[in-house]
């Protein structure tokens, strides 16, 4: 578990609270190659498939929209065709993030997408386990399998 706190103000004092955050990583095996599934992973109109209603993109700031509701987030590392670290500006300053990465394996050359994220309880884990598992099956299809 990760360590993450924030500020809060309470009783007109500033107090520090410390929360940890639950780490957790998800594998969906993926028939496709690995170009075209980068491809839905990074760009808006990739994102825009499977992930969001509509994603656009101005000044390196995402903007992912769902049904009269919006998110913004940055890319914070990639690597072209290998993976690709998204933070929503909400979690800025915090190591808090979600990424996509994409595994090869060895043996069978057979593709797997890997998805990490973070949780602030075993709850919250929960719900975002179905939400990806939801997501990459529209990922799924959205790729033709």
């Amino acid at each position: 578990m990760q360590k993450n706190y924030y500020t809060k103000l309470q009783n007109n004092k500033i107090i520090d609270i410390f929360m940890s955050l639950i780490k957790y990583t998800l594998e969906f095996p993926i028939k496709t190659s690995v170009s075209v599934l980068y491809k839905r992973l990074s760009t808006p109109s990739g994102l825009a498939e499977w992930f969001a209603d509509n994603v656009n993109i101005k000044n390196d700031i995402l903007t992912f929209y769902w049904e009269g509701s919006e998110e913004e987030a940055i890319i914070l590392k990639k690597k072209k065709d290998v993976f690709i670290q998204y933070q929503w500006l909400e979690d800025e300053g915090e190591e808090k993030y979600f990424e996509f990465l994409i595994q090869i394996d060895e043996m069978t050359m057979d593709i797997s997408l890997i998805v990490t994220d973070f949780a602030e309880d075993e709850f919250d884990k929960e719900e975002g386990v179905q939400l990806w598992t939801k997501q990459i099956d529209n990922l799924k299809k959205a790729i033709g399998i």
